[in-house]
């Protein structure tokens, strides 16, 4: 059986903690401090890829490495995110607008396009968001990847 790659292991840890992160954040008022921690947990993944990386630390292959695992940690993450989005948006959002339409005389037919629209602008824009949020998350894995390195590279 071989052997887990050390970028791998820690973009699964840190893919761990961003979807803790998720979770948190769709509680209201927690997510406009999650994103940061997110942000946080990519460095973090790319630092802990350098880490488990065996003496001596050289900046290049660190970046790499904490850019594969802050990839790892972004994707993983970001697919919990959107389909948390997605949940919401197909769930929450008819469920609001139907109430609404509901406590009237009858049922409104702008209705259905409200649900529709929510739906599909979730879609579009948490796909596109998810593209560039696995690009950032390698980014900053890359960046702590590479300030561990520069730090202990022994």
């Amino acid at each position: 059986m071989s052997k887990m790659s050390n970028w791998l292991k820690a973009g699964l840890l840190g893919a761990a903690v961003v979807v803790a992160l998720q979770m948190l954040g769709i509680i209201p008022c927690v997510g406009c401090v999650t994103w940061l921690l997110v942000y946080l947990a990519y460095g973090g993944a790319g630092a802990l890829a350098a880490y488990w990386m065996p003496p001596v630390r050289q900046l290049g292959p660190a970046a790499g490495q904490g850019a594969l695992a802050g990839a790892i940690a972004g994707a993983i993450g970001g697919a919990v995110g959107l389909i948390l989005t997605l949940g919401m948006a197909t769930f929450f959002v008819p469920l609001g607008v139907l109430g609404e339409a509901m406590g009237g005389t009858g049922l409104d037919p702008s209705t259905l396009w409200e649900t529709f629209a929510a739906v599909v602008g979730s879609i579009t824009c948490g796909t596109g968001c998810y593209a560039f949020g696995v690009a950032i998350a390698a980014g900053l894995g890359a960046l702590g990847g590479l300030i561990f390195a520069a730090a202990q590279p022994e």
